[in-house]
């Protein structure tokens, strides 16, 4: 199965997160569009990935300590140049290692930087009556605010997922909007898709949160990525 080997890591090791380079090789292994990304322990290898993944990049903290990684200085954004990536990774670790001294440290991931589009969210979550349930609506800031989503419960269809698309308040925003072209709904709704299709293979996810998704003219890139597993506590 998919996926199967990194979840069964992640349960062995008694964690309930799978770090973010390991939810990235999770979604890419169904096929969903994610950024090239490594993780680093040191800052040659930083500067190794960077070159593998292509300017510019995005560094970021991977602890199972940090929720929240830039209120600790572990995100770093726009790095255009090896001397940029080296300075950054030194940042990351001495912010970190002043604001959570306590905090596990896994390594910094190197991520391609994709475009800025239109924010939206997709996610899952696996709930007690109806199984696994699937969420898109806007994404970034806008999903804690306006609370602008769309649900389905799996297995979902084509159909159903273009759906979801429509249903938002906010879909004119996709659909193109005065000087804002639309969107690309098809891109959107395989995401859905793939979500659907990865919480009804693998029942020990609890949760998949991407936010933000990157919707353009023509496809979307999943820009950040979370996914919770039914481990310990």
């Amino acid at each position: 199965m998919k996926g199967a080997s990194i979840v069964k890591r992640v349960l062995e090791e008694g964690r309930k997160k799978l770090y973010e380079d390991e939810a990235l090789n999770l979604l890419r292994a169904y096929g969903l569009p994610v950024p090239a990304a490594g993780l680093a322990k040191s800052e040659d290898e930083a500067l190794r990935i960077a070159g593998e993944v292509g300017y510019p990049v995005v560094l970021k903290i991977v602890s199972p300590d940090i929720i929240h990684k830039s209120d600790v200085g572990g995100v770093i954004l726009g790095l255009e140049d090896p001397g940029s990536v080296r300075e950054a990774y030194r940042r990351i670790i001495r912010s970190v290692g002043e604001k959570a001294p306590n905090a596990r440290v896994v390594g910094v991931l190197v991520q391609h930087m994709v475009p800025q589009g239109l924010e939206v969210i997709i996610g899952a979550t696996r709930d007690p009556v109806f199984d696994s349930v699937v969420m898109f609506g806007l994404g970034g800031v806008f999903v804690e605010v306006l609370r602008d989503v769309s649900f389905r419960v799996t297995p979902l269809t084509r159909s159903e997922a273009l759906a979801m698309t429509r249903e938002i308040k906010a879909h004119r925003l996709l659909e193109g909007y005065r000087n804002t072209p639309p969107r690309d709904r098809e891109a959107l709704a395989k995401i859905i898709l793939g979500v659907a299709e990865i919480m009804d293979n693998v029942k020990e996810i609890r949760e998949i949160d991407l936010n933000p998704v990157m919707s353009y003219t023509e496809g979307a890139v999943i820009a950040d990525a979370r996914i919770l597993v039914a481990g310990r506590e």
